[in-house]
């Protein structure tokens, strides 16, 4: 996705995943810029699924409902584990709903189950400020990595921390890199 929508990324669209949100000062500027993305959807052979669109938002919102089922809840887990390193003390947050998961447990969403719920929700959509990274080979994603700004960080101007996310990047990828020619690329933009 990051690869298909690289024109875009920072001018008028944010993709994570499998998600697009596409931004734009005003109406007429947001259905031209709806336009060029789902042309680039066509052009690569993707597909949006219409029911799972949302237009003309004046606000986004992380809305979730509570789980009423073990298929939700694993669903809902499986989500907020994707973040569970940037949580601190997430596996203890999220007990309640895991025993859930539990063979032989009847489901019953508790106070505790939902307090929780919520709680992860808060925090999840309360996102720390992060250094987003990815590694490509011949255009294809090797892998990912990101890290919680340290608290001195989050004052450094834009180009500092990019400075700061490339020196971390060649840390952790040093044993890719050795004794290679590489390229860095990057967009400078908050």
């Amino acid at each position: 996705m990051n690869q298909i929508f690289r024109p875009y990324l920072g001018r008028f669209v944010v993709v994570f995943i499998d998600d697009i949100l596409i931004y734009s000062r005003d109406e007429f500027e947001h259905s031209e810029h709806l336009r060029i993305m789902l042309q680039t959807l066509r052009d690569n052979k993707l597909l949006a699924k219409f029911s799972k669109c949302e237009f003309n938002l004046k606000v986004l919102e992380l809305t979730r409902k509570p789980s009423r089922n073990v298929s939700e809840v694993c669903i809902f887990l499986g989500l907020a584990d994707y973040y569970r390193r940037f949580v601190k003390g997430f596996s203890m947050i999220a007990t309640p709903m895991t025993c859930l998961l539990q063979k032989d447990v009847k489901f019953e969403w508790s106070e505790k189950c939902k307090q929780s719920f919520e709680q992860l929700k808060v925090l999840l959509t309360e996102a720390p400020v992060l250094f987003w990274m990815c590694f490509l080979q011949e255009g294809k994603v090797i892998a990912y990595a990101c890290r919680q700004l340290k608290p001195h960080e989050k004052n450094y101007p834009t180009h500092d921390l990019e400075l700061a996310a490339i020196v971390f990047a060649l840390k952790i990828w040093r044993h890719h890199l050795y004794s290679e020619k590489c390229h860095i690329f990057t967009d400078h933009k908050t």
